[in-house]
């Protein structure tokens, strides 16, 4: 992996849990610590990040958790028409898991006002969390787990293991990345465990994921595109990319302009 690459990869980690340890970081790209601290020297020479005793953190990621505003905000428009997509794929009386991201976010906004009865969502997303605990016909559950800034979410090992044994009608997953070589990637290794639990928990699973996502990869790789039932993206996507998911025999579910 050359430098560039290497730090694009650090601050794509930064975004998602907010604070990295250099010892972590020379471990996880198999470099030397020493190669790491030229990585944040440069890092923070752009202003992208603070360098701290052992590690970075995220610049402004205070202030982001204090507004409870997400990292990732590209391509909301997308996202917007995908989540509107999702609403006809949820019925009255369905328990669902809602992963974190933005794109999930834009779910929830959509479920708030659709007028669903008696609908459970299970989540690792404090804004998700916030956003429908006050509606009247949606109980919310929350995973346990170790707070992620830059996503409002849980993860780890403990917010795994709340879903085993569970046993739920759907799953909206979000991803970084997807590709046939990778398949479902994500910047967190922390988050891996948790996706696959909440996979493992959901009879369907739709992965929502705007048209840019698709083709890239992340750090990290859940597994096989195999995993997922239906892929609900944009009109966005490539032809060649359609070609890989009915490969795989997945479902694509394209969202038309609202």
């Amino acid at each position: 992996m050359l430098p560039n690459q290497r730090r694009e990869r650090i601050i794509e980690l930064l975004k998602e849990d907010g604070s990295a340890k250099v010892a972590d970081l020379a471990r996880l790209f198999k470099v030397t610590e020493v190669t790491i601290r030229q990585d944040l020297e440069k890092l923070e020479s752009e202003d992208l990040i603070i360098k701290e005793h052992g590690g970075a953190t995220l610049k402004n990621v205070e202030d982001q958790v204090k507004s409870f505003s997400l990292a990732h905000q590209e391509n909301l428009d997308k996202k917007e028409i995908i989540a509107q997509k999702c609403i006809e794929f949820i019925e009255d009386g369905d328990t669902i898991i809602l992963d974190s991201g933005s794109t999930t976010t834009e779910i929830a906004k959509k479920i708030k006002i659709s007028g669903i009865k008696n609908l459970t969502v299970i989540t690792n997303a404090l804004n998700i969390a916030l956003l429908l605990g006050t509606g009247l016909d949606i109980d919310v559950i929350m995973t346990g787990g170790e707070f992620k800034p830059p996503t409002l979410s849980l993860t780890g090992q403990k917010a795994a293991d709340f879903f085993k044994g569970l046993n739920v009608q759907k799953l909206f997953l979000a991803t970084a990345g997807i590709s046939l070589k990778s398949g479902l990637t994500y910047p967190s290794i922390s988050d891996i465990v948790v996706k696959k639990a909440m996979i493992d928990a959901a009879e369907v699973t739709y992965l929502v994921a705007d048209s840019t996502k698709i083709g890239k990869s992340a750090l990290a790789s859940l597994g096989a595109l195999s995993l997922i039932d239906y892929i609900i993206t944009d009109s966005g996507i490539e032809e060649k990319h359609i070609s890989v998911f009915k490969d795989n025999e997945i479902e694509i579910i394209i969202a038309k302009n609202l």
